[in-house]
């Protein structure tokens, strides 16, 4: 599988665990009432969830995927910004 898909599938992950806490939170509003401790959980489970994402990394350079310039998208690149490999077609 390439780096790409594997990025992509992050990207995917990241999107549901934005979702599940998302649910988590307002839940946890209408059942208690508003509770910081329900967005601190769900801020420690989203950053847990996005801790995989420093390794999808352009095997010819080693720029992240999801890095453009200072800032962080929520796509990863199918094609390196710095060395223009297609990450979408090489292997890992």
């Amino acid at each position: 599988m390439t780096v790409y898909r594997l990025a992509v599938r992050h990207a995917q992950l990241m999107l549901f665990a934005l979702l599940v806490t998302f649910l988590f939170v307002i839940t946890i509003d209408r059942m208690v009432g508003h509770s910081s401790l329900a967005f601190a959980v769900a801020i420690i489970i989203l950053i847990a969830a996005n801790s995989r994402m420093r390794r999808f990394n352009c095997s010819t350079c080693g720029k992240n995927l999801f890095f453009r310039g200072l800032l962080v998208v929520p796509w990863p690149n199918k094609v390196c910004t710095k060395c223009g490999t297609d990450l979408a077609r090489q292997a890992d």
